[in-house]
């Protein structure tokens, strides 16, 4: 067992019964059993379709957004961009992780990797959620409270911000597999 190598990414078409001689197959107390792959956890194609439509919401949001003239003279408005701007680069990176794995056929199994991964998203998640509730509150406030939606791009702010939920939405999967994955472990 100590000869072995702990490389980030492992075989997916390995013989694992085959690894230990005279070891029958199906052994219950064979530590080198993985548990089977769920899509959605990274390196399944579902988490690379997952990654590329967080980053299309994503960066839909912000570029509407970013196409209103007076987005910046808000706070709550800028922190949206921000945070969905972080929100693209991380779904980007990890979408061509997950590219790579389905390419060279390898599962993301290390327990490094899966920590990092859980870790990010539940940071991303975070912001963009919070992000949007603000971006929300602030959009009742200048279209019910002050009324004043025909000076301001309400209907763009509303489309940013449910841009930003659903990529948040699509966010909260990819989170909870790779939680609980690694907590799996």
């Amino acid at each position: 067992m100590s000869n072995r190598s702990r490389p980030l990414v492992h075989p997916l078409d390995t013989e694992l019964p085959q690894l230990r001689q005279g070891a029958a197959a199906d052994d219950d107390d064979d530590p080198m059993v993985m548990m089977k792959d769920v899509q959605g956890m990274p390196g399944t194609p579902a988490a690379l379709a997952l990654r590329f439509f967080q980053f299309g919401f994503a960066a839909v949001s912000v570029a509407v957004m970013a196409a209103t003239t007076d987005f910046p003279s808000v706070t709550a408005f800028r922190y949206l961009v921000a945070a969905l701007s972080l929100q693209c680069l991380w779904s980007l990176l990890l979408a061509i992780v997950d590219v790579y794995a389905l390419l060279v056929k390898r599962c993301l199994r290390n327990s490094k990797f899966l920590g990092f991964v859980a870790i990010g998203d539940g940071i991303t998640s975070t912001l963009t959620f919070a992000a949007a509730c603000a971006s929300a509150g602030i959009t009742v406030l200048i279209g019910s409270d002050l009324n004043n939606c025909a000076e301001n791009h309400c209907t763009r702010f509303e489309t940013s911000i449910a841009m930003a939920f659903v990529s948040w939405f699509l966010v909260s999967p990819t989170f909870f597999l790779s939680f609980w994955s690694l907590a799996s472990r």
